[in-house]
C-alpha cells in the first residue's frame, strides 16, 4: 500500500465549506483531516460536532478526527456519533491513556495517538499494540501555516524503527509544514499518512496539489 494524503480542513474556507468538501471528494485524496481545539489544551478555538456533522453528510471519504483537548473521554462516544471514522487523542491529554484508546475501537473507530514535538516516541513503547496510528505533530500545534520542525525526521525514524521491530500494524501520520517539497523524504523516513491544510487549500489548484502530495511529483 502507498502512502496516504488527509487534507485539513482547518485552512478550508469555511464560508464555502460544502465546495471544499467536494473538492476532496473528486481529488485522491485518501481522507478528510478534522482538527478540534479547545482553547485550553491548545491556545486556540477551531469547531465542534456541527461542523463533523455537515462534513459527514457531504464526505465521501473517511473522516480522520484529531482532538487537541482536555479530558477526550467525555465525547468519544459523541464524535464516534458525529461520524468520525479515525479519532486520534494527545497522548499529554490522557490519564489513562490505554483505557482511551481501547474505548475508542470499542466505539469502532481506528484509535490514534498524537504526540507533541518535544514528547519522545519513546513514550509510546507499551501502548503500540493497542493502537491504529501515531500522529507525529510536526509544528507545536494550535495553528495552521507554521514551519515544519526539522528534529521531526529522527522522531519518524526512530518511531518507525520502533514498529517495525516490534511487528506491529500501526501507521505513522505527520502534520505541521507538509508540502510538495518536503513529503517525499517524509515518506522515506517512514511516514504513512501526510497531513496537509495550508499547501491544499492555499494552492492555486488543490486537486493537483493533493496529486503532487500523492504521486510525490
Amino acid at each position: 500500500m502507498g502512502h496516504l494524503v488527509s487534507p485539513s480542513i482547518l485552512e478550508a474556507d469555511f464560508g464555502n465549506l460544502a465546495r471544499d468538501i467536494l473538492l476532496i471528494n473528486k481529488s485522491i485524496a485518501d481522507w478528510i483531516h478534522c482538527d478540534i481545539m479547545d482553547g485550553v489544551f491548545v491556545p486556540n478555538i477551531s469547531f465542534g460536532f456541527p461542523v463533523i456533522e455537515h462534513v459527514k453528510k457531504i464526505a465521501k471519504k473517511p473522516l480522520d478526527v484529531h482532538l487537541m483537548i482536555m479530558d477526550p473521554d467525555r465525547y468519544l462516544t459523541r464524535f464516534r456519533e458525529a461520524g468520525a471514522d479515525i479519532l486520534t487523542v494527545q497522548y499529554e491529554a490522557c490519564v489513562h491513556l490505554q483505557r482511551t484508546v481501547t474505548e475508542i475501537r470499542k466505539l469502532g473507530m481506528k484509535a490514534g495517538i498524537a504526540i507533541n514535538p518535544h514528547t519522545p516516541v519513546m513514550l509510546l513503547k507499551n501502548i503500540l499494540q493497542y493502537i491504529d496510528m501515531v500522529l507525529i505533530m510536526t509544528v507545536n500545534p494550535g495553528f495552521g501555516g507554521q514551519s515544519f520542525i526539522m528534529e521531526s525526521y529522527n522522531k519518524i525514524a526512530e518511531l518507525r524503527k520502533m514498529i517495525d521491530e516490534g511487528g506491529y500494524n500501526v501507521l505513522i501520520e505527520v502534520d505541521g509544514g507538509i508540502d510538495t517539497k518536503n513529503a517525499r523524504k517524509l515518506i522515506e523516513t517512514g511516514v504513512n499518512v501526510l497531513v496537509a491544510g495550508n499547501t491544499v487549500f492555499n494552492s492555486k489548484d488543490p486537486v493537483e496539489t493533493i496529486r503532487r502530495l500523492k504521486r510525490l511529483k
